[in-house]
């Protein structure tokens, strides 16, 4: 989710309510020490966290426990965040073959253990969490080991993805892979993630697996109101509708001014286009407006090809009506 979870669109979600726990784009340790070294900004991935509500988590990288532990420590003194989460899910090779982090550390055990404690030690009594995946591939999917070792070492909850690394976001999460892991635990809570696009899919999720809790990651990125959906089918009380298409666009385009508030109208609107695209995903025409949000590079741009482009009532009544043909 780096690049797209920002204080932005985190505000956006929070504004419709129902996630329980949001965490930030992922922050790489190493970089946030040498920006402290050298006097520099602290990086885009933690705008916004010193102002807004709690609870709130961090999540950060490194494969080296000192690091770690020392922005975790910082990142509980100064920015009295809520839970500082660990990537160990993360299978972009910048992250794996470059760095020998994220998804790359489920080869080595020690390591990770070595990585939790630290963080534990220097966090307490703010708790750390991990994320991970079934392994780095299908051929060496050490789950149930690397999980008891991540209870082991102390960590308070564990997030598992139910793909492999080397699966990237091919195929389908292995909901009964997460759910054996429980089993063999003695007290470390387990979160489900993986594929829930739909209310109905947290629930089943939630209900037929053994898990403490799910995560929504990359369906949420033009919904974000499928948290409040998501809260209200757990709880048994009625799914509220998406938003009219027309109240989408009032999103999307509230979601920019969020961006241009923080980085001026030229980059919010060059980082804004490939939010826009999320937000037209799966409507009619969205690839003719995603052909031309993509190339805008002014806030009068933008606002032109939203109105010429993005879909509109009539196109989604008039799709319905083509489908619904006997």
């Amino acid at each position: 989710m780096a690049g797209y979870t920002n204080y932005a669109f985190r505000q956006i979600v929070r504004e419709f309510g129902g996630a329980g726990l949001q965490a930030t784009e992922m922050v790489n340790a190493r970089g946030f020490v040498w920006l402290d070294e050298h006097d520099c900004e602290h990086p885009d991935r933690l705008w916004g966290i010193e102002q807004e509500p709690r609870p709130l988590a961090v999540q950060i990288w490194d494969n080296d426990p000192d690091t770690m532990a020392k922005v975790g420590r910082r990142l509980v003194e100064e920015y009295r965040v809520s839970v500082v989460d660990i990537n160990f899910g993360c299978p972009v090779k910048q992250v794996t073959e470059k760095a020998h982090s994220g998804s790359y550390l489920l080869r080595d055990p020690d390591r990770m253990y070595a990585i939790i404690s630290r963080l534990v030690e220097a966090c307490w009594p703010t708790p750390v969490t991990a994320k991970m995946r079934l392994g780095c591939s299908r051929d060496s999917m050490n789950y149930i080991e690397v999980a008891k070792t991540v209870e082991r070492a102390g960590a308070a909850a564990l997030t598992v993805h139910g793909r492999t690394a080397e699966d990237f976001f091919k195929g389908s999460a292995d909901w009964e892979r997460i759910s054996q892991i429980k089993q063999h635990l003695d007290r470390m809570p387990i979160i489900g993630n993986g594929d829930l696009e739909t209310p109905q899919q947290v629930r089943f999720a939630y209900q037929n697996y053994n898990v403490d809790g799910v995560m929504i990651a990359r369906a949420s990125l033009g919904k974000p109101w499928l948290f409040a959906q998501s809260a209200a089918a757990l709880e048994g009380r009625p799914i509220p509708p998406d938003p009219s298409i027309d109240e989408q666009r009032k999103i999307m385009l509230h979601h920019y001014d969020l961006v241009v508030e923080r980085f001026g109208v030229h980059r919010g609107t060059m980082l804004m286009r490939k939010f826009a695209c999320c937000y037209a995903q799966n409507k009619p025409g969205a690839r003719h407006f995603r052909a031309h949000i993509s190339k805008v590079e002014s806030q009068e741009q933008f606002y032109r090809v939203v109105e010429d482009y993005f879909p509109k009532q009539s196109d989604i009544d008039a799709h319905t009506s083509v489908c619904n043909v006997p």
